[in-house]
């Protein structure tokens, strides 16, 4: 990860590259570091591994609200 301003440049490795894609967000410094506990917490390997869990997480749990 790398920052930049206010501007969060994650980069995304991936075992299969064809099925990944790449996307460029801005996060504040605050959601920075609330992604970071979470990944100890979890004890995730990669940010960008928790980044998609907690994505998942927040997608499974809109899609319970319909």
């Amino acid at each position: 990860m790398q920052v930049n301003g206010d501007i969060v440049y994650i980069s995304v490795m991936a075992i299969d590259p064809s099925k990944m894609t790449r996307k460029l967000v801005s996060l504040t410094h605050e959601m920075v570091e609330a992604i970071s506990e979470y990944r100890f917490a979890e004890k995730i390997g990669t940010e960008s591994e928790a980044i998609r869990r907690l994505i998942q997480k927040g997608l499974e749990e809109a899609g319970k609200k319909d």
